[in-house]
């Protein structure tokens, strides 16, 4: 899909889960909220709970109120990438040539 269309969608989607919740109708606009964020890639971590948030451990040195801020978890399947060794990538012999 273009993004184009999927914008489209989306505002399509919002316009109806607008008035499913106008309607009173909750569960309908839940389904409708949880199907753009899955279209935008928000998805909830656990599959049937609408909200789960991850909350992370500080970095180091970070202490007192506001530092348990959401983390948003990597997608499935996704590894780290290896961090390059510097003394060896990259390196320039000495003396000119």
């Amino acid at each position: 899909m273009s993004s184009r269309s999927i914008n489209e969608k989306l505002v399509a989607l919002s316009k109806q889960m607008q008035a499913a919740a106008d309607a009173m109708d909750f569960e309908e606009a839940t389904r409708l909220r949880n199907e753009i964020a899955r279209i935008k890639g928000e998805a909830p971590v656990a599959p049937g709970d609408a909200d789960t948030v991850t909350v992370g451990q500080p970095p180091p040195g970070a202490m007192g109120l506001g530092t348990q801020v959401p983390v948003r978890q990597p997608p499935k399947g996704w590894v780290k990438p290896k961090k390059p060794d510097l003394m060896t990538k990259n390196v320039k012999p000495r003396g000119g040539k």
